[in-house]
């Protein structure tokens, strides 16, 4: 039953990618408030079709500890799927601005959408001048009130697994005197890394107090976002 309802929600989901590709390209011309919001409602589709075709719900808890809408933050979050990827474009309540590979702008509908979003593309072979492009970007978006998110693993972990946490997004927030928004969750459980077969169930996902600079040195920054973010994850609850 798992099997069949993933092929149906892969089918809906590419479907409904493909279709409201056009529709981003159709508001391209739109000031940038309306084209991210126009744009999300295709992230709101795919969790929707999550939680109806599969099963996949999920439950919000530290949203107290955001910051008021439309100040300087940076989202730092466990990366497990494509789950959180997809809802933290709308769950958040700011708009945000991914830091990601360049490359994804190639992929067909999604990466032209995301095109249209002022994120960040860098060539992670640029070495420090793709850090120092990252951090002149970054001053922008967050003077216009947009949140800046990296995963700091880099790529998807597997349940259970640490990844190898990159210090970029710690040296950002020092760079530019800006809270970390650190976040754990367990998408991985419902959403796996290496499987197309998605499990029903309730992914928990924690957003933790804010992590100030406070002129500290960005390891010690580092090492506080990744020892919460992991600590946290040892207390959520199974997803399923």
């Amino acid at each position: 039953m798992a099997a069949l309802r993933s092929v149906l929600f892969i089918l809906l989901a590419t479907l409904w990618t493909a279709v409201y590709s056009f529709v981003c390209m159709a508001v391209a011309i739109l000031p940038y408030p309306i084209r991210y919001k126009v744009t999300t409602v295709w992230g709101m589709g795919v969790i929707f079709l999550a939680r109806w075709v599969v099963g996949i719900r999920y439950n919000i808890i530290g949203r107290e500890n955001l910051p008021p809408s439309g100040t300087g933050a940076i989202v730092l979050a466990k990366h497990q799927s494509a789950w959180e990827t997809i809802y933290l474009m709308f769950g958040l309540r700011n708009p945000l601005c991914f830091v990601f590979k360049r490359e994804l702008l190639w992929i067909p509908f999604f990466g032209w959408g995301i095109g249209l979003l002022r994120m960040v593309a860098i060539n992670r072979k640029a070495g420090q001048d793709a850090f120092t492009q990252m951090i002149t970007q970054a001053r922008s978006r967050l003077d216009a009130g947009v949140w800046m998110i990296l995963f700091p693993e880099g790529t998807r972990s597997a349940v259970g697994k640490v990844g190898n946490y990159k210090s970029g997004g710690a040296r950002m927030s020092v760079a530019l005197d800006t809270p970390i928004i650190p976040i754990a969750h367990n998408a991985g459980e419902c959403w796996p890394k290496f499987s197309w077969i998605k499990k029903p169930g309730v992914i928990t996902l924690s957003i933790g107090p804010l992590i100030h600079p406070n002129g500290r040195e960005a390891a010690v920054v580092h090492e506080e976002m990744k020892d919460w973010i992991e600590g946290e994850m040892l207390r959520l609850p199974k997803a399923n």
